[in-house]
């Protein structure tokens, strides 16, 4: 792949012409269509991640493979490189590395139970009908009917179904009523979200994120014959919480929110997100029940909102939102927020520990090789480190490093500026400069 590719187009078309690709919407400010115009030259921005081509991103949702292409839906704002206004944004790709944006997917529904947003969910094929089951958002109409309170806003969440009946996946239609429209009876919820869908026989299971008021997280499970009509059985798993304070019973653990429950081998997977991170259990699933053998965490990095799905050869591909560490008002600045993690190839370990990998299908992105011998003297290893070049802020990097020994790795701009380093840190606490 060229990996300028990107740049170069954006470049000369322009970045508001791809914007306008994702959505129609007001026309563009002259400030705006300077930020987007910057865009293309950010040195900042990824270039073989899916990310939209302007403003905010977040959860993967309903990635499927269909008629021999790769679709992605996620969050998505349309009016900027902040949160808020919740669409799903769409992408296609051949390979899961080469994406196309295609024109937004679902928007809230003006009057609609999705009107204050689209949230996440899951994407099956019903016979040969690609259907989405997703959360929409509205106000309550009574404190009584408020399932989402994160400390800044009060919503009622209901889950929601649209199909498609062209190949693209391009237009969407969506059911007027919510097929889940009110949480189990008699459950002090904190969250209703993020539905997980597949086939168990006969029947379709759900899973649905929430969580029980000054407990801690839980994961429900529903099941139905023709996806509109839901039965809810009982809390597929529950935890415990910090018993911290917390506006957002998120941030605490009393909320897991997207929940993905998938077979891998001889065993089941539950991945959820929560207090920032993504969590893996893996244990056995009989009778609907899910009894928990191994757990760990995903990514202790920028990673949350995890979201699988099976690649065209059966393989259990694992996506992720790489949320931004910079401020929001450098984000607004820059015109963009977000981006989707690169696909991982997930396995189990004989006792049942989640493995992963990256998918092969990014090696198609490596270009030419350089190497560089540092068994000389510094002379001479200087002059190697020298003839090395990344090109367009684009390479991979691979390095051995002695055990037992202070190592430092520093890259450099062209006119000799410090640009990254990674170091061991001494017990002074300064990068060793040996």
């Amino acid at each position: 792949m060229n990996l300028i590719s990107r740049r170069t187009f954006l470049a000369q078309a322009g970045i508001v012409a791809a914007a306008a690709r994702l959505g129609s919407g007001p026309r563009l400010s002259p400030e705006q269509s300077a930020v987007h115009n910057r865009l293309a030259s950010d040195p900042l921005r990824p270039q073989y991640h899916l990310l939209p081509a302007a403003n905010w991103m977040n959860d993967p949702n309903g990635p499927i493979f269909y008629k021999d292409c790769y679709h992605m839906f996620f969050q998505y704002n349309p009016n900027g490189a902040f949160w808020g206004s919740m669409h799903w944004a769409h992408a296609s790709s051949p390979d899961m590395v080469r994406w196309k944006h295609e024109p937004i997917a679902l928007a809230p529904t003006p009057g609609g139970y999705d009107r204050d947003g689209v949230f996440s969910g899951s994407a099956v094929l019903d016979d040969d009908t690609p259907t989405v089951i997703y959360t929409g958002v509205l106000p309550p109409t009574s404190p009584s009917e408020v399932t989402l309170d994160d400390g800044q806003h009060k919503w009622r969440e209901v889950q929601c179904l649209a199909t498609s009946r062209d190949r693209d996946l391009r237009t969407w239609h969506k059911l007027a009523e919510p097929i889940i429209p009110w949480p189990p009876k008699g459950l002090g919820i904190t969250g209703f979200r993020d539905p997980s869908v597949w086939r168990e026989g006969r029947d379709w299971m759900m899973t649905l994120g929430s969580g029980i008021r000054g407990e801690g997280g839980a994961v429900l499970l529903y099941r139905s014959s023709d996806l509109h009509h839901w039965a809810y059985l009982h809390p597929l798993i529950a935890g415990r919480g910090t018993g911290r304070p917390a506006a957002n019973p998120v941030d605490n653990g009393e909320m897991w929110e997207c929940p993905d429950f998938f077979s891998l081998g001889d065993r089941h997977v539950l991945l959820f997100a929560t207090m920032g991170k993504v969590f893996w259990k893996t244990g056995r699933y009989r009778d609907r029940s899910f009894t928990v053998d191994k757990e760990g965490v995903v990514d202790f990095g920028a990673y949350y909102a995890a979201k699988t799905m099976l690649d065209k050869d059966g393989t259990r591909i694992l996506w992720g939102w790489i949320p931004e560490t910079r401020p929001e008002a450098e984000t607004r600045a820059a015109g963009w927020a977000g981006l989707m993690s690169l696909p991982r190839g997930l396995r189990l370990a004989s006792d049942g520990t989640l493995e992963m990998s990256v998918a092969t299908a990014v090696e198609t992105l490596r270009g030419e090789h350089a190497g560089c011998d540092l068994s000389g003297n510094r002379s001479s290893q200087a002059k190697a480190l020298t003839r090395l070049r990344i090109s367009h802020l684009a390479a991979e990097i691979q390095a051995e490093f002695a055990p037992q020994r202070d190592f430092q790795l520093r890259l450099c701009a062209q006119d000799g500026q410090p640009f990254a380093e990674i170091a061991t840190i001494p017990k002074g606490g300064a990068p060793s400069c040996g």
